[in-house]
């Protein structure tokens, strides 16, 4: 599978999920009224916070999202997620907020193969990590994700924080079905 390719027919997202697409870049009316647009092309209208949705449609969005725009607009909404779905209270290191992407996206999908977030290694010494995303979102959106919860979680001594695709492995944008991730700080 490659991204914007579901990996069950019947995956179901919250609407919350949907709306932090339309809400990514705040304080902008217009991008926000063209993210609905773009929704409600894909069969995607009136978005309820509480409501499922189908995965597939909302992946259409994401596959004209990058058509028209890029991978740049798509990293920005994966910046915008963390935001609109805060990570629990009680998470406080780099380590832990790694660790739980998966839950908070577990909690937001359902019926079906739905992927998964996983930290592969994590070295607080040499300042670098290593997860691996398997899910069908475009890998630019994961990166986003992944550092926008890198740098709210780094520890305060950090000087830059990058997240980087390891393109020595297999990866969505070559058809595989998951991203690894070299994350440092």
């Amino acid at each position: 599978m490659a991204q914007f390719i579901p990996f069950s027919p019947n995956v179901e997202v919250t609407g919350q999920s949907i709306l932090s697409f339309v809400n990514a870049i705040p304080g902008s009316p217009i991008a926000q009224q063209f993210m609905s647009d773009v929704l409600a092309e894909n069969n995607l209208n009136n978005i309820q916070v509480d409501n499922w949705y189908s995965q597939a449609l909302w992946l259409n969005a994401f596959k004209e999202i990058s058509t028209r725009y890029g991978n740049a607009t798509l990293f920005s909404i994966g910046k915008a997620i963390p935001k609109n779905i805060p990570l629990p209270p009680e998470i406080k290191t780099l380590e832990a907020a790694l660790n739980s992407i998966d839950a908070v996206y577990r909690t937001s999908h359902r019926n079906g193969e739905i992927g998964f977030y996983k930290l592969l290694s994590f070295n607080a010494t040499e300042k670098k990590a290593t997860m691996k995303c398997k899910n069908p979102y475009p890998s630019a959106f994961d990166r986003g994700l992944i550092i926008t919860i890198a740098r709210t979680f780094s520890p305060t001594s950090a000087s830059l924080v990058r997240v980087e695709l390891d393109e020595s492995k297999p990866n969505r944008i070559n058809g595989d079905d998951s991203c690894t991730y070299t994350i440092t700080w």
